[in-house]
């Protein structure tokens, strides 16, 4: 199989690992236009990076179209002449497909690299104003994996999720298309052959998504558990206790469990490239096989049948990576929801509308209190459920702790 091929079977194996549970999840109203807000300032480095995205696939359905000119024109009839213009033809769209190669991946780091700054700045300015309270419920591994892993997820959406969506949409509509006017019999008895991969693959994929997902959750919990314990207080707790080898013991069962589960996942992506790469070589075979006895009954031209074998890995490539694509979809916008999540929790402290600083000349100025009311606020105030290790539910309504508080403090 071509690297394209390989390719295509990595992002169909990567999208059969993520946690299917998310494509039937109902996304806050307004999400996708908060993301696109988002979007809105690299709008033109998307535009140029679907273009190229667009090039490419049209470029990987019309090489075989291509060498088929080649054979049937130029070898065939020993015409030197549409040889070397198709030669050329080839390498100059090769070269092409190169450059806005380049071209493509330097608009998609452009965007990708400037939402994930403006996602973590935006994220990072606003947990420093959230109150005290907010931090000693919060697991502070759990905030900092909303500053990377879901941030890195949610850009995700305008990079290669957003990409491989389009360029294997018009990849697999070009090859079909171009596949069915070569010839369409040999073009279905080839699409019979999809479903023996994809149902397997589905099965294999429910499967994959719960050790994956289990895999994930040991990993936050380590560590977490590594953070706690070598931070000083965490050192110190366990020194008082003395608790060493329980602490090494719980520590090893879940390193253990994440061992185990490492060596299922090797061998259900071995089980998952073998059966790939063994129905890419059974497609292979079946086209050569029908095709070269049709190419010696004279109904069927050889170029034809080399354009249909080099057609084939732009085909299968496109249908196993969009398989799963309402997973890798609704993964990517889960990221951004989860983001969302934390800045929509507003600060309990914050400047009125028009608030300004004071002026660096100002005169003596006093400070005056007048009839303040305070209360403890209650979890869902100053923290989200999701941040904690075990969400505590506050129970009954809190008391005022001032009532009528009213004072006036001088300058110094």
């Amino acid at each position: 199989m071509s690297m394209g091929g390989h390719m295509g079977g990595y992002l169909a194996w990567r999208s059969y690992t993520q946690d299917r549970s998310v494509a039937g999840r109902r996304l806050a109203k307004g999400t996708t236009r908060r993301i696109l807000g988002y979007a809105r300032p690299y709008w033109r480095h998307i535009a140029i990076f679907l273009t190229t995205a667009l090039f490419g696939a049209a470029s990987a359905a019309a090489s075989p179209l291509l060498l088929k000119y080649v054979i049937d024109s130029g070898v065939g009839p020993g015409r030197h002449d549409i040889v070397v213009v198709g030669a050329l033809a080839v390498a100059v769209l090769a070269v092409l497909d190169a450059v806005l190669g380049l071209v493509g991946r330097w608009a998609s780091a452009r965007v990708g690299e400037g939402l994930i700054y403006d996602l973590r700045t935006e994220v990072f300015d606003h947990v420093q104003r959230q109150p005290i309270a907010f931090f000693t419920r919060t697991q502070t591994g759990s905030l900092v994996s909303r500053l990377n892993s879901d941030v890195i997820g949610a850009q995700q959406a305008f990079t290669s999720t957003l990409s491989q969506l389009v360029s294997n949409v018009v990849t697999l509509v070009l090859a079909l298309a171009a596949m069915l006017v070569l010839s369409w019999q040999i073009t279905l008895l080839v699409l019979v052959l999809v479903p023996l991969f994809l149902l397997p693959a589905r099965l294999i994929g429910r499967r994959l998504a719960d050790i994956s997902r289990e895999s994930m959750q040991l990993n936050a919990d380590m560590s977490q558990t590594m953070t706690e314990r070598f931070n000083v207080a965490g050192a110190l707790l366990v020194k008082i206790f003395g608790r060493y080898d329980r602490e090494t013991a719980v520590f090893g069962d879940a390193a253990g469990r994440v061992r185990d589960i490492g060596v299922v996942q090797a061998l259900y992506a071995r089980y998952f490239f073998t059966g790939l790469m063994l129905l890419s070589s059974l497609a292979t075979a079946l086209v050569y096989g029908v095709g070269g006895w049709l190419a010696i009954e004279g109904t069927l031209q050889v170029g034809t049948l080399v354009a249909l074998a080099a057609l084939l890995i732009r085909l299968y490539g496109p249908l196993t990576g969009l398989s799963n694509i309402q997973v890798d979809v609704m993964t990517a916008l889960v990221s951004f929801e989860r983001v969302f999540e934390v800045l929509d929790l507003k600060p309990m402290v914050r400047d009125l509308p028009g608030a300004r600083p004071l002026p660096a000349d100002s005169q003596p100025l006093s400070i005056e209190f007048e009839d303040v009311r305070f209360t403890y606020p209650s979890a869902e105030d100053v923290s989200l459920a999701s941040l904690e290790s075990v969400a505590r539910p506050d129970a009954g309504q809190h008391d005022e702790v001032l009532g009528g508080v009213s004072f006036r403090v001088e300058q110094g």
